[in-house]
């Protein structure tokens, strides 16, 4: 099904041609339309040669529909970006202006790539009956931030003043997220959910003997600084270091896009909490939430950041707001570790969930040799 869902997906190129090289589809209201009638047809498409076997879960339609829009949207960051034409000329007009941004082409690179390499994979899994819940949630993450970014970008950016009808095209990809996400969060979950003496034993350690976790709370305690610092700088804080780090470090920070603005918001109030929550919960056992959590917000920041570092150094961000030579380095190597730490904390809490599962008191448990406070027998082991 996957390898059917690709090649049908390749009939985009053939709908943007056939736009591009006909006046009359090329008005603002005239694109609303057929973009809204392109959606019907695809679902449709997809419902007709699946209804005598249907899928088991109905994401697949959401899943086919959006890898068709993903061989638009890197259509549209190949013409951008000059490597193509003859396909979304009228589309840089009177469609959404604001695609031809640095940030929007790289967001438009992700979802063509990226998010299309997802669906496949996904629609893959689920009609062979295996999981993609992990995936699944990594995808809702990182869908819902590009889109509730982008569409807040537009909407307090310098093209605030000039949206066009296609802009409500948008509105799909921002709510279908919030929806598959709630899905995804409550479909069974892959391994288990109650543990047993191993879990016990893994839950008697304190942080300190537990180095790797150790690690991870500290360098979530540095994302969190850097969260709040950035944060800060978006606000036009007067304080000194803010006013350095604008000029010297992140000047793309101010750009009248909106969209790093609107990101470091979006940082700042929703990110935040979680990376201290995710803190929490590398702390206090038995935190049931972090695997499904530290996915879905690693997806997030790993699009997020994609499309902020790539944006920062496009050509399309005028010189004044990419970064400086001088810093070039370090500013790459800051953004690169609060893109990766959040990937960290998810591949560590999926990769083994002891630590985060309910115990239960098992008969006998209190009599095993090992179950005793696991801190005790490491001090009796140094002494």
């Amino acid at each position: 099904m996957e390898r059917l869902v690709f090649l049908f997906s390749l009939t985009a190129l053939a709908v943007l041609h056939c736009m591009n090289t006909i006046p009359e589809f090329q008005e603002p209201v005239v694109i609303l339309q057929i973009g809204i009638a392109v959606l019907v047809v695809v679902w449709f498409f997809y419902f007709l040669i699946t209804r005598r076997n249907p899928p088991k879960d109905i994401l697949f339609y959401v899943f086919a529909e959006f890898s068709f829009t993903c061989v638009i949207d890197l259509v549209s960051a190949m013409e951008h970006d000059g490597f193509i034409s003859g396909f979304m000329e009228f589309y840089q007009k009177t469609g959404e202006p604001y695609l031809g941004t640095a940030y929007a082409i790289m967001m438009c690179y992700w979802d063509g790539i990226v998010h299309f390499i997802m669906y496949l994979i996904m629609i893959q899994r689920l009609w062979n009956s295996k999981s993609y819940r992990t995936l699944g949630l990594f995808w809702a993450g990182s869908l819902f931030a590009n889109m509730s970014v982008f569409v807040t970008g537009i909407v307090v950016g310098k093209f605030g003043s000039d949206i066009r009808p296609a802009f409500w095209l948008n509105m799909p990809f921002l709510m279908l997220p919030i929806w598959g996400a709630i899905k995804l969060f409550n479909k069974p979950k892959n391994g288990p959910t109650l543990g047993g003496y191993k879990a016990h034993y893994d839950q008697s350690f304190n942080l300190i003997w537990r180095p790797s976790d150790l690690l991870l709370v500290l360098l979530l305690l540095g994302a969190m600084a850097f969260t709040l610092f950035r944060g800060l700088v978006a606000l036009d804080s007067p304080l000194e270091a803010c006013t350095i780090y604008l000029r010297q470090y992140e000047p793309y920070l101010k750009d009248p896009v909106g969209y790093p603005k609107v990101m470091m918001l979006h940082f700042l109030f929703y990110m935040l909490p979680m990376l201290g929550a995710f803190v929490y919960g590398l702390i206090v056992p038995g935190c049931t939430w972090m695997p499904d959590w530290t996915v879905f917000v690693a997806g997030g920041i790993a699009q997020c950041q994609w499309a902020h570092i790539g944006a920062s150094l496009h050509p399309r961000t005028v010189a004044p707001f990419r970064i400086p030579d001088e810093a070039f380095l370090a500013v790459l190597a800051a953004n690169l570790l609060y893109a990766v730490i959040p990937s960290l904390i998810a591949m560590r809490c999926t990769s083994n969930t002891n630590f985060f599962l309910t115990v239960t008191k098992l008969p006998g448990m209190e009599g095993m040799p090992w179950v005793p406070d696991a801190d005790t027998l490491v001090e009796k082991k140094h002494n």
